[in-house]
């Protein structure tokens, strides 16, 4: 039986304390091919150097060549979906630097892929820390009508695409570049684009991979006071709600009738936003934060609402 050829697109940055964990663990997966591309923001540790050894030894392992300074995994991965060329391949999945994947990681995801059952696959993880301690974060809610304009499907590095819809977010990102380059996070763009465009996507609730947590993650599990607090300033400063706007400009989605009823983050257009939160998450409890989030956001732009949160 022939095995899934599959294209992983992972993004390094000053990785040396785990990505070779990483790497071992794409590299056992079982029942399917790989190739690893890999991607490298320029490192003090000599995250390039071990790479670009690595890539002499491994003829599926490519080294991208330097291409400047990105700042942020979700701009180093719009990188690799660009410059990557992945139409000899089956399907196409991200990978962080510094988890561990089940080895039937990539076997399970290509299972509901080749099915039909959709077009994308991403799953819940499961997150450990240094200390031992390790907590299953449960993704696989229900998908609404709009919860792709207001939050990702999940960790990135679940994510497994087929060839029709990867070349559908690559062209729209060639197409769009410099405006999707402020969009932050790139799990959050390639959820939205297929919900946007009707590809069907499937959440698994089962756990195909050790999402690890450190004091560099940039993103990490959504666990604890932390982690809300973290949250909660960038809601403040209006940054989630200037990633909510892009998408809409990006997806075309501006003069939409549900749309065009808060587009302009007026009180009253969150006061209606806050009251169609069931169409906005998936979960219970960050229905309940998204209401919060919009009387958070009225809150602080008192006196000013006619205009649009900045």
């Amino acid at each position: 039986m022939v095995k899934p050829k599959i294209a992983v697109l992972l993004a390094a940055y000053n990785g040396m304390l785990w990505i070779e964990a990483q790497i071992n663990s794409i590299q056992d997966q079982v029942g399917v091919e790989v190739t690893i591309f890999i991607s490298v923001d320029p490192s003090t540790d000599g995250t390039e150097k071990w790479c670009a050894s690595l890539c002499k030894r491994n003829t599926n392992i490519v080294l991208l060549p330097f291409a400047g300074s990105y700042g942020g995994a979700g701009k180093n991965f719009y990188r690799l979906i660009r410059d990557v060329e992945f139409s000899d391949y089956d399907f196409v999945a991200f990978s962080d630097q510094d988890d561990i994947w089940l080895s039937d990681k990539l076997k399970r995801a290509t299972h509901f892929l080749q099915s039909g059952v959709c077009d994308a696959y991403s799953s819940s993880v499961t997150a450990f820390w240094p200390d031992g301690r390790s907590c299953l974060l449960n993704k696989a809610q229900p998908q609404v009508a709009w919860d792709y304009l207001f939050e990702a499907a999940g960790p990135g590095c679940t994510y497994v695409f087929n060839k029709r819809l990867a070349a559908g977010i690559k062209s729209t990102l060639c197409d769009s570049w410099e405006i999707i380059q402020s969009i932050t996070l790139h799990d959050w763009f390639c959820y939205g684009y297929a919900r946007a465009n009707n590809y069907k996507w499937f959440i698994d609730s089962q756990s195909g991979v050790l999402y690890r947590q450190h004091s560099n993650n940039q993103v990490g599990a959504n666990v604890g006071l932390k982690s809300l607090a973290s949250r909660y300033k960038s809601i403040r400063s209006g940054w989630w709600f200037s990633q909510v706007l892009l998408m809409v400009q990006v997806f075309n989605k501006t003069n939409h009738a549900f749309v065009k009823r808060w587009i302009t983050l007026g009180a009253p257009q969150l006061l209606y936003l806050a009251a169609q939160a069931h169409k906005c998450r998936r979960r219970y409890r960050d229905r309940v934060l998204f209401i919060l989030i919009c009387f958070v956001s009225i809150s602080a732009r008192f006196g000013t609402s006619d205009n649009p949160v900045k």
